[in-house]
């Protein structure tokens, strides 16, 4: 079958959904399907400077200072653009719409242009994400919701509301099946009537380089100080700064390595001015990632509410390594093989003390790992979380999700 992605950001820039698109394309590629991805053109000097063939790079304005994310506007002009792009390709099967903004509704505007049915994957919690970022996030999801209404005019059912459950339940009105990367964010999509049921699918981990990642990692913890790992996105809502208070509180005896960039480096690397086992690795590949995550003795998993998956502590989980894990319903998915940081919050208290006392949570727990760590006790992740997250499991799963889509 051919099955066109469509995106919010190109898939050679940073982020999560743009490795997990990645690993999906490959693995379709791998069982003999054609994939087609369509995302905003990059800009800057990571742009590919030899286009990919199974892309279709549409007009776009950069976003940020450092030109690595980008938006298309969703309206004719590009509607043309991308039917015209298309023209030169194989008939389209599905729409697998991988975006919550500009590549969403772009997506649905063509499935809905030419008769395809469309699987949506919903990657983001759009309310806790927008708050996190901004205090104006009331005025930004009333914008949002209004924009998707006039983006989206005639797709599915109407659906009104000023809220982030209100533009989700907009997004999957166009859908014919919805799915989510955790159980725990599929049922929180039903409770709220954005669709049901949705389908649970995790992102995955590449085999083979996860085959090759543990091959090349020691058979034995190499001796020294308990060596913590933490990568993501340096913003708010990923809480690293807070993370970084508790490491320094916590006065563990213990490396640290951070991975990853964004607009919170500044201040992340004050926070732990003089101490000299604290390393920014900057931003790395892929499968450099997975090396460092193999040879930390734990990852540090901090955002609480935002994520709908987590990938970090699965792809640690696979390759063997415990996790801290701030967020209890990422830890409640993984089931094991971790050390969960307990929720000190109680009713009545102001966001600055229930953050001081997560704070010190995480420090006495990050003391726990460490002395675990040090005596050997470190639990050990679940075989069954491994093998389940390989991405050829995954690939699978969503097969039979668009065939029954198609066969529907």
């Amino acid at each position: 079958m051919h099955v066109v992605f469509f995106g919010d950001q190109h898939l050679d820039s940073l982020g999560g959904a743009q490795v997990s698109m990645r690993l999906q394309r490959a693995f379709l590629e791998r069982a003999g399907h054609t994939v087609t991805v369509v995302a905003p053109r990059m800009h800057g000097p990571r742009a590919a400077t030899v286009p990919d063939p199974a892309n279709v790079d549409l007009p776009s304005v950069p976003l940020t200072v450092d030109r690595e994310y980008s938006m298309s506007w969703p309206g004719r002009a590009t509607d043309r653009h991308l039917d015209e792009a298309m023209t030169r390709r194989l008939p389209v099967d599905l729409v697998h719409v991988q975006a919550d903004f500009w590549g969403a509704f772009i997506g649905h505007r063509f499935a809905a242009r030419h008769g395809i049915p469309v699987v949506h994957t919903m990657h983001n919690r759009v309310d806790v994400g927008i708050a996190a970022v901004t205090p104006l996030h009331r005025p930004a999801l009333a914008f949002l919701n209004a924009w998707r209404r006039r983006a989206l005019r005639g797709i599915g059912e109407p659906v009104a509301g000023r809220d982030g459950w209100s533009y989700l339940r907009g997004l999957a009105a166009g859908a014919s099946a919805v799915t989510a990367p955790s159980t725990h964010f599929a049922r929180r999509l039903e409770q709220n009537d954005v669709f049901r049921p949705v389908d649970v699918v995790w992102n995955g981990i590449d085999d083979d380089l996860r085959d090759a990642t543990l091959a090349a990692a020691p058979e034995e913890r190499m001796p020294g100080r308990p060596r913590f790992v933490w990568l993501g996105r340096m913003s708010p809502e990923k809480r690293l700064l807070p993370f970084l208070e508790a490491f320094v509180a916590a006065g563990m005896d213990a490396e640290l390595e951070i991975i990853g960039g964004g607009a919170q480096r500044a201040a992340a690397e004050r926070i732990v001015t003089g101490m000299p086992h604290v390393r920014f690795a900057g931003r790395l590949d892929y499968a450099e990632t997975l090396a460092r995550i193999a040879a930390a003795d734990a990852l540090v998993q901090t955002s609480i509410g935002f994520e709908t998956q987590g990938m970090t502590p699965f792809e640690a989980a696979t390759l063997g390594t415990p996790s801290v894990i701030s967020d209890p319903d990422i830890a409640a998915e993984l089931g094991g093989g971790l050390w969960a940081v307990p929720d000190p919050s109680e009713p009545g208290q102001s966001a600055r003390e229930r953050e001081a006392r997560r704070i010190a949570a995480l420090a006495e727990t990050l003391r726990t790992a460490a002395s675990d760590i040090a005596s050997g006790r470190a639990p050990v992740p679940l075989p069954s979380v491994a093998e389940a997250f390989r991405q050829s499991s995954r690939t699978a799963a969503m097969i039979e999700i668009y065939e029954r889509v198609l066969a529907g």
